[in-house]
């Protein structure tokens, strides 16, 4: 099988020890194929691509006052455990790189994610989809339209829950847009 994360799961390539190999196995590498990724040189490519979706929404913005207790905002343990879970990724790529589609969802999902399922991050939420979405296409990076293919090239196992509330974000957000004028 042909992975952009080498033979374990849950192991990105630069978390790769070469005892996870077999002797006489054969390893292939090269760059990734996807047009948002050039390459730069030998297996170097310009990621900057994921930088520009971070940067057009990944952050919260209005100020939430002072910095209160940890504790003091009650947070359900299963929204809390879904946003860690999402913030597992790690920006490598890979969903990219393996994806036919070349993908970002799975750089995209983890931020929105994570701010959507905690307090801080609501306010923001309609407007911070729209534009990483509008950030991935203007990167040439498609949004997944089913979970499942791209979770399996996930080397983090980001899984298709999480890939579905991306799906589910972009969709509320499209449908409590504001009338154009």
């Amino acid at each position: 099988m042909v992975c952009a994360h080498g033979p374990l799961d849950g192991v990105a390539t630069c978390q790769l020890h070469m005892r996870s190999f077999k002797n006489g196995d054969t390893i292939t590498v090269e760059p990734w194929r996807a047009q948002a990724f050039p390459v730069v040189k030998d297996l170097v490519v310009d990621r900057s691509a994921f930088d520009r979706i971070m940067q057009a929404g990944g952050f919260v913005s209005v100020n939430t006052g002072g910095v209160p207790d940890a504790n003091s905002i009650p947070i359900p343990k299963r929204d809390a455990e879904f946003a860690m879970d999402a913030a597992a990724c790690i920006g490598c790529g890979a969903c990219v790189a393996t994806c036919k589609n070349a993908s970002a969802s799975l750089l995209s999902l983890p931020k929105l994610t994570q701010l959507s399922m905690l307090p801080q991050g609501k306010t923001e939420r309609r407007e911070r989809v729209e534009k990483m979405m509008a950030a991935m296409e203007a990167e040439g990076l498609a949004r997944a339209p089913t979970p499942a293919p791209v979770s399996v090239e996930c080397p983090k196992l980001i899984s298709q829950d999480t890939i579905a509330k991306l799906n589910r974000e972009y969709l509320y957000a499209v449908a409590t847009a504001e009338p154009m004028a």
